[in-house]
């Protein structure tokens, strides 16, 4: 499934606080061991519809990735530190 992001998102990543790379999303992928949520809020539903998970880098750092799946493709919108209320959703409903 290869993983596209567009420039302005990977310029969006890198002005993040700490700064997401291209290579720490790919990560996530590659290590996702739970499974997929759908973003159901009214303000951020997509056809097709956005979807998230929360997975660990290679160096052990925790990131909430966002998606849209088009076809056999993958498209980042974001990826971030998740907050604890993530963690708690993702835990209980992945």
């Amino acid at each position: 499934m290869p993983v596209q992001i567009a420039d302005s998102i990977l310029q969006k990543l890198a002005g993040k606080t700490p700064p997401v790379t291209r290579k720490e999303v790919e990560q996530c992928f590659e290590n996702r061991a739970g499974g997929l949520l759908r973003d159901t809020r009214e303000q951020n539903r997509t056809n097709p519809p956005t979807l998230w998970f929360i997975a660990k880098t290679n160096q052990n750092r925790e990131l909430k990735v966002v998606f849209i799946q088009v076809g056999q493709d993958v498209v980042v919108k974001t990826a971030y530190d998740p907050n604890p209320e993530e963690r708690r959703i993702y835990t209980k409903f992945a």
